[in-house]
Order: structure tokens, then C-alpha cells, then sequence
């Protein structure tokens, strides 16, 4: 039984070869005494910085397995680690027709997991593959020539294509493994199964995308793109029939719906047939972009450390009188600041890194929550029209081109205009008040914020850091309510999946919730 130790430390620059000398030492054993080990998890301490420490966990077999637990039975960082037995899958003979709407994260991870039990679907995707995708994602950032069906929220692989590709989840789950194993054999760097922060990086995860794919249409699987869900019909309370396009009719006896946080016409389609929504809170506020060195000073206490990854960063902030929140969301290390627009007349921002997330700029959204009290309107769909009046108005503030309105984080502070203001966001930026985008409170509440970071993070604040605005997306406004069973509890066989759904933040928790539907449907079927 492999015995779990914890809490193994090295330097940074030291080989991961004296793991074993570090292990022997630490627990006073002989060479002989350990038969095998491999690295489990790894990760990077940087509370007392300039001091950096390299943290491992390693899985380990010995000679006297029961002597060594004894001995160590009060260490904190050992554990015998019994291996998991694999998932059962149970095939399902039944032959349904299923419908999967939606490429993201959730949609795919869906699609993987029915695949397990012998099933297949078809997937509609409203955008294009991710290599015309890409073209017309390059051609809006170049040109400002937005394709309303095909951009950074709308394609292959969902708005997580065009991100840092981070992989971690305050979601406690046995089926994380089970996604991240996938990921690797889909061409994820394979180090994503012991990082304690695993991302992929907007680079890798295209491949990744396309390679998951080909997988699923080896199995069965039909995948459609530029297909758009505009339409159900509905028989004795229950999904008969999909509409494609406004003019296809699709049979269909149970639908997986994961269609992302932007499909407003989907959630508008939805009301329509009175499926059951409810407004939820978000966030939202700028990006702000620092120089990546000056991150990594404060972080790791040196301008440039050798054998670390760029720096990251967290930070929070709450006003107790106000009720309001504001954080740091979707630090981009070594990253851009892109456009993420969707619809046309407003702009979105957004950021993302390569894999090796060598950009010389480090950027995050500075957000403030928001609830549905804030929004100006009632009802499900109240909380998309309050992100419609922001982005319409930085798209107004930035020009009426496709410009983020952008503003020096000092020039924010002291309420002016004036300084420098550079950032990677293309098609570019314009010089912009941006008390005069966001809503006042969102305003306030951003400033008391930043002000807090620079006590946690000496440095934060800085005329080399630039704003631009706005971070709408953090997540989606609605929830499509389901039940225990993961059903709409308005709409018999309509299964709601994943961010767009109202029940994940990001691409693991999204895959997740994916899997749990799939789980759901295949238990189901086995039932009768």
C-alpha cells in the first residue's frame, strides 16, 4: 500500500532528484528501506519571500510499510494512500436520442462521461472550430470586425479556448482526477496532474480541444458547429424536439443544456418557453495590468527569479458597512488583456495566457460584487441587461470602435486624467474617466480595494499599472433551476449544465458539473 508524505522541501534550481535524499534524511531511513517513490503534487511557498521553498508531496512504498505508519502515526504529512479503485460504468443499452448543447468545458466533459456507458450524441455548437475561430478572434482583435457567432465566447471549446486555462477548483470532487488524466491524454502537459495550480494555457488547450474532439467522433459522437439551439418543441411537459438554426428539427429526448455565461438569446429563447430562472449575483469592474517583473518582485522579492514561474497573485477586500466585496478574478500571469466581446456595440475585457505564459505583463480582473438589488430591471434576465448597459457604455467611452476605455490605476485613484495608460488590449485603447463607465458604487468600492491590495502587495499601486474596463463576464447572471436530479424543474428531460447554467465558475468546475449531469442521465436510463 504506497504510503502518502507531504511537506517535502527544496530550493529552487535544486533537482527533483534529491527528493530521495531529502525523504531518507527526514525520516532517518536506509537506502534499502525505499523500494519506489513518485512526485504526487507540487507547489511554491513564498510566505517568506525573499526566502522561496519548493513543496512536494510523494508517493511512497517501503519495506516495512505497517513498522514506518507506526512510527510516524502523529506526523501530519504521512498517510497510508490505499489506491482508488477504478469507476464502474455499467453500459446502457437503451437507445436514446440525446442532445448536448454547448462545446464548452461542460458540454464536452458531458459528452466524454456518456461515452463511458456506450452512449452517444449529438453536440450543436453555435460557433465554428477552433482553427476558423481562431482567424476570426485575430481578425476582431486587428480590425475590430466582430462576428457575432464566432469569438472569444462563442466556438470550440467554449470562452475557457481563449483563458489561462487554469484548472483549479474550490470544488472538492473524486471525479478531478478523472478530468485532469483526461486532459493529459488529450495533450495537456502532463505535469497538470501534480501541480497544486494546474493551468494548460490558451495555446495547449486548443490542441486539447480539437484532439477531445476526434476522440468523441471515434466514439459515435456527431459534432456540429455553426449550429445554434433557437427553439424547443415541447410535448406532455417534456423536450421532443430541438430547433436548429430556426429551421432544422432535431429529435430529441433529452437535452443537455451548457450553452456559457453569454448565450443571452438562449437564456431570452428559454423565458419564452417559460422554463423556470432566477437572477443571480456577479461581479463586475476592470482589468488591470501590471509589468510581470514588478509581480514577481513583490511575490517572490526578486525582480526576475530564476527557476520560478511568473508570480501570481490574490487579493480581497471587504467593506463590512457596505456589504461590498472587491477581488482579484482570473489572474493571467505572463499574460494579455484581450477583447471578449459578443454582441455588437459593447466591450468586454478579458485575459488569457499561453502556456509558458511569457508575456511580459501580468494582468487581472479587479471586480465588485453585484446583486440582483442592483440591477434596474425585474426578472430572470434583469441581470444581462444590467451587463448590457456597462459594456454599451465602454463601448461608447473607448470610441464606438472596439476600444476599451482605459485609465492609469493612479490617475483612477486621485480621480484625474493625464498619465500614461499602456496596455496589451488590442484593437487598442482610448483614454477614459472610468467613473464615468462603471456604476458609482462599483467605483468606490474598486478604489477602498486597491488601496487594501497596496497594504497586502507593497508596490500594487503604480503608474506603470494600467485599467481598462469592463470585466462583465466573471460568471453567468442567471441560474436555469434544476432539481436533485439535475432536471429543470419546469421542463422534463431539459438537464442544465455548467457555467452557462448557473452551476460553475471556470473550466474544471464546469467539467465537473458536466460529469455530474452525465452521471444523473445515465442513472436514469439504468433505471428505467
Amino acid at each position: 500500500m504506497p504510503i502518502l508524505i507531504r511537506n517535502l522541501i527544496l530550493s529552487p534550481g535544486e533537482p527533483e532528484e534529491l527528493l530521495r535524499e531529502e525523504l531518507l534524511r527526514r525520516f532517518q531511513l536506509e537506502s534499502g528501506d525505499l523500494l519506489a517513490f513518485q512526485v504526487v503534487r507540487t507547489g511554491i511557498d513564498a510566505r517568506k519571500k525573499p526566502r522561496i521553498r519548493l513543496v512536494y508531496g510523494v508517493e511512497c512504498s517501503l519495506r516495512d510499510e505497517a513498522g514506518f505508519l507506526a512510527r510516524f502515526a502523529g506526523d501530519p504529512d504521512v498517510a497510508d494512500a490505499p489506491p482508488l479503485p477504478p469507476p464502474l460504468f455499467p453500459r446502457i443499452r437503451e437507445n436514446k436520442q440525446i442532445v448536448i448543447v454547448g462545446t464548452g468545458p461542460a458540454g464536452l466533459f458531458a459528452a466524454l462521461r456518456l461515452a463511458e456507458y456506450g452512449l452517444t450524441a449529438t453536440l450543436l455548437e453555435r460557433g465554428k472550430p477552433v482553427q476558423e475561430r481562431l482567424a476570426d478572434v485575430q481578425r476582431f482583435w486587428n480590425r475590430g470586425e466582430l462576428d457575432e457567432e464566432s469569438n472569444v465566447q462563442f466556438g470550440e471549446g467554449g470562452a475557457g479556448t481563449f483563458s489561462d486555462g487554469k484548472l483549479t477548483t474550490r470544488v472538492r470532487d473524486a471525479n478531478i482526477t478523472w478530468v485532469l488524466e483526461k486532459l493529459a491524454r488529450f495533450g495537456a502537459p502532463p505535469e497538470i496532474l501534480i501541480q497544486a495550480k494546474p493551468h494548460i494555457g490558451t495555446d495547449r488547450l486548443r490542441e486539447v480541444v480539437v484532439a477531445l474532439r476526434e476522440e468523441l467522433t471515434a466514439s459515435g459522437f456527431t459534432v456540429r458547429f455553426s449550429a445554434k439551439l433557437t427553439g424547443l418543441e415541447i410535448r406532455g411537459g417534456s423536450v421532443a424536439t430541438a430547433l436548429v438554426n430556426e429551421q432544422e428539427e432535431l429529435a430529441c429526448d433529452l437535452l443537455i443544456l451548457a450553452p456559457g455565461h453569454s448565450a443571452r438569446d438562449t437564456y431570452g429563447m428559454l423565458a419564452g418557453h417559460g422554463v423556470r430562472m432566477e437572477p443571480k449575483p456577479f461581479a463586475v469592474g476592470v482589468r488591470v495590468e501590471h509589468p510581470q517583473e514588478l509581480i514577481n518582485r513583490i511575490q517572490y522579492g526578486h525582480p526576475a527569479p530564476p527557476h520560478l514561474p511568473p508570480a501570481e497573485y490574490g487579493v480581497t477586500y471587504n467593506n463590512r458597512e457596505t456589504g461590498r466585496s472587491a477581488y482579484s478574478f482570473c489572474m493571467c500571469p505572463g499574460g494579455v488583456v484581450m477583447a471578449g466581446s459578443s454582441e455588437a456595440g459593447g466591450v468586454v475585457t478579458n485575459g488569457m495566457s499561453n502556456h509558458l505564459r511569457n508575456s511580459p505583463y501580468a494582468n487581472s480582473a479587479l471586480v465588485v460584487n453585484v446583486s440582483p438589488r442592483d440591477f434596474p430591471h425585474d426578472g430572470p434576465l434583469a441581470g444581462i441587461r444590467f451587463q448590457q448597459e456597462l459594456e454599451r457604455r465602454a463601448y461608447a467611452a473607448g470610441g464606438k470602435s472596439y476600444h476599451a476605455p482605459g485609465q492609469n490605476l493612479m490617475d483612477f485613484l486621485e480621480k484625474r486624467q493625464g498619465r500614461r495608460h499602456a496596455s496589451s488590449y488590442l484593437p487598442g485603447v482610448r483614454e477614459c474617466d472610468l467613473a464615468t463607465v462603471l456604476p458609482g458604487f462599483v467605483t468606490e468600492t474598486l478604489r477602498e480595494g486597491i488601496q487594501a491590495f497596496e497594504r497586502k502587495m507593497k508596490g500594487f499601486i503604480t503608474e506603470a499599472a494600467t485599467l481598462t474596463g469592463v470585466e462583465s463576464r466573471t460568471s453567468a447572471p442567471l441560474r436555469i433551476v434544476r432539481g436533485d436530479d439535475c432536471q429543470s424543474v419546469t421542463l422534463q428531460g431539459l438537464y442544465p449544465a455548467g457555467e452557462g447554467a448557473g452551476y460553475a465558475g471556470g473550466i474544471m468546475s464546469a467539467a465537473l458539473d458536466g460529469i455530474r449531469v452525465a452521471d444523473e442521465i445515465a442513472k436514469r436510463l439504468l433505471e428505467g
